[in-house]
Order: structure tokens, then sequence, then C-alpha cells
């Protein structure tokens, strides 16, 4: 081997070790891991079509062999594979063999059907789960624990129970903080909650923006979330106050569409909004409605299962 060969082996070996060096341990990308967020369903509690209506709304849904999950998110390690269910829908077996293995843990945002029924897929009649992490806030722990059938998969180690509290962060892993943050909501027997993932804010359930108020604001925090999020991830449950005829709308509380639609029209940046949790009614669910066309021109999309809606770093 001559000189000149010898001098470019050793800058060639040099140069690898620094890569190696400067590589992020868990990163994709070489500076830091890749993370993506990707939408499991966008239903309401019940799913689409929905039980016991035969409406247009559905027929036509069953008609085309149509069905939509409800409304979950997978957030994933792209480097290592690694993902996070959040809310155990009763569609949580499809939703968790799409992924193709089994989450690392799961999170609840609240205590209604659509958001932590599929925990009794991992009890015993189930696949009998050996301490799957489950992420909840105090109140929702205590609903899991004192209440059963809930309560025996604590009993038998199904499930192991992680607590958080409003605001405080915690990390699924390298790279992903998750900030839980209380918001209004029916909580008959729980609290309700939405997560931030680094600049992407889930809502699936709220009973209006005007009356989530955050800290260190006086008038309420409806702006905060259309302000402080690049990506917004909401309740999309009716898009108008008028798809139940003769129903108490006061019962069921949602901000609707069109009001986050006017609320994101005075917001002071330009967030990438996704609805979902889409209730049977919704005439989003129709692509050629006045409402989709609304909703498109106004540069906004619905979450429906298998879209990627967050990746970082971005590409």
């Amino acid at each position: 081997m001559s000189a000149i060969t010898r001098w470019m082996w050793v800058l060639g070996c040099a140069a690898l070790v620094a890569a190696c060096a400067t590589r992020s341990p868990a990163g994709g990308d070489g500076t830091r891991p890749v993370w993506r967020i990707v939408s499991l369903g966008c239903a309401q509690d019940a799913g689409y079509p929905h039980l016991g209506c035969f409406k247009p709304c559905c027929e036509r849904a069953r008609a085309d062999g149509r069905r939509e999950s409800v409304a979950a998110l997978a957030v994933e390690s792209v480097d290592s594979g690694d993902w996070w269910l959040v809310d155990a829908t009763p569609d949580l077996p499809a939703q968790i063999h799409g992924r193709g293995r089994l989450p690392k843990g799961i999170l609840l945002t609240h205590a209604h059907i659509g958001h932590y029924t599929g925990l009794m897929y991992l009890g015993r009649e189930g696949m009998g789960a050996r301490g799957m992490p489950v992420f909840a806030s105090r109140k929702m722990a205590r609903f899991l624990t004192d209440n059963a059938p809930w309560s025996q998969l604590v009993a038998l180690g199904n499930i192991r129970i992680t607590e958080f509290d409003d605001g405080v962060p915690f990390e699924l892993g390298s790279g992903m903080r998750v900030v839980p943050h209380a918001v209004p909501h029916r909580n008959e027997f729980a609290d309700t909650h939405a997560f931030a993932f680094e600049d992407v804010l889930y809502v699936p359930d709220i009973d209006r923006w005007e009356d989530w108020r955050t800290e260190g604001t006086s008038t309420g925090g409806m702006r905060r979330p259309f302000d402080a999020w690049k990506t917004l991830v909401v309740d999309g449950t009716f898009f108008d106050g008028g798809e139940l005829p003769g129903r108490n709308m006061k019962e069921i509380p949602h901000p609707t569409v069109v009001r986050t639609l006017e609320l994101l029209a005075d917001a002071r940046t330009t967030p990438t909004v996704w609805f979902t949790h889409l209730n049977h009614t919704n005439p989003l669910w129709d692509k050629g409605s006045s409402a989709s066309s609304r909703l498109a021109a106004e540069g906004c999309r619905v979450a429906y299962a298998g879209l990627e809606l967050w990746r970082t770093p971005h590409e």
C-alpha cells in the first residue's frame, strides 16, 4: 500500500468514526429521532356506519361496504418501530393489528366508551396482556381501579397504570415529549385531557373552545390552541347545530366544525387542521357535500384512517 493510499484510508476511517459519533442514537436523519403521527380512525365513539341508524347517511355507507374506525392515533418512532396508541377504542384489535406489532403503551383521554373500552381485549378473555402500560390522569386511573370489570385488568396485571398530571410533561421514548392538557367535557366518570406531542395538539372531545381556560389567560383559552400548535387534530363531531333534530344539544355539547372554522379565521397563525371524531350524521362523510367543499376551501381536512398527519423532522 502506497503512502498516499494509506493516508486516504486513514482519512476515510476518520470520517466514518466522526459520522458514527455525531449520529443520534435513535435518529434516522443523523441529528434527531424521527417520529410520525398516524390517524387510526376518525369516527365518533360508536363508529360509522352507526348501530341503529337506517337513514341515508349510514345506509349509503353500508351499501358501499364502507366502514370507518373510531378516532385514535398511533404515535410512532420511525427509527425503532416502537409506537404508542392514543385511546383504546372498540376497534382496538384491528387498529393494533394494522400496525403489525403491539404498542409500547396506551394513552387515555377520558372515560367515554369510544376512548377506553378497548382495554377489555387486554384481559383474560382476550390476549391476557402482561403489564401493558396505560397512561391516565389520576381520576381516570381511579375510575379503572375502582370499577369492574376494569379493576380486574389492574388486579391481574394485564395493565400497568402510570398517572399523569395536567400540564406536566412525560416522555414516550427518546425525542417524544407529551404534555396533557385538561379540557372541559362531560366528565361523568373522570376528567378529559388533550395531548400535545411537540407541535401537534390532539383534542378529540371538548365542550366549547371558549370554556377552555388555560394557565396565564384571563379571558379563556379559545385562541391559544390555534396559536400555540402548528398541527391540530380536533373535535369535529358535528358540522353544525342542525344534525340531530329533536335532541337537546346541550346534553352532548361539542364545538361545531363551523364554529371552529370561525375561530381559526381569527387566529394569529395558520395551523394545519385535521377534524376527527365525526358523528355519523356529519355531512363531511360525503365528499361531494357542500360541507366538504367548504372544508376544502378553508384548507382543512378530515383525518381518515391510515393518513400520516405529522412527521418530524418535517420533510
